[in-house]
């Protein structure tokens, strides 16, 4: 797969904060994230988190009243997903900790994604699923809308990234299997 700028891998998210304070009790204490040193030469409100191979850094806002009113949950706005072991049980320690939460789920060649949707303190929408039972599969080249104006060049570089993504799918698969 061409990698143009030689990405390595998602660093972190950055969240602006109604309260720096809830936030960092809210994903220390709910989703398990843990506080990191942050840079003393920042010369405004944050703190940052690190857990599960991503940070969170949170930012305080110069103005928390002018922030968007939290509204309803809806699993199609924006959100940031986690991967969990026990759906069961998260919604057994939502129900506990009087989060408000809908779930969902998709179903695809006989497999059942379970999801969970809820806020942060901020209105940030979170998604706990157990997304990694659903292979990731590659889109054939064929499948790519005709309106597009490929050349042959542009197909045989596809073909090569089609083929390096099923090689790295594997791998993980084998990762994930073993462990």
């Amino acid at each position: 797969m061409e990698n143009p700028l030689q990405l390595k891998c998602l660093n972190h998210i950055s969240l602006v904060c109604r309260s720096v304070e809830k936030s960092v009790d809210f994903y220390q204490n709910i989703l398990g994230f843990f506080p990191v040193k942050r840079p003393g030469s920042f010369n405004f409100s944050g703190a940052w988190l690190f857990n599960y191979g991503i940070g969170i850094h949170l930012l305080q806002s110069d103005n928390p009243d002018s922030m968007p009113k939290i509204g309803g949950i809806n699993p199609k706005n924006n959100h940031i997903s986690f991967q969990c072991e026990s759906m069961a049980l998260l919604e057994k320690k939502l129900k506990e900790l009087n989060i408000e939460y809908v779930t969902s789920g998709v179903e695809e060649g006989g497999i059942r994604v379970d999801q969970l949707f809820f806020h942060d303190p901020n209105g940030y929408m979170i998604e706990l699923c157990n997304c990694d039972i659903l292979p990731v599969t590659p889109l054939p080249v064929d499948s790519i809308q005709s309106s597009c104006s490929l050349t042959n060049r542009n197909v045989r570089r596809l073909r090569q990234q089609e083929q390096q993504v099923q090689l790295q799918v594997q791998k993980i698969e084998h990762v994930l299997w073993r462990n």
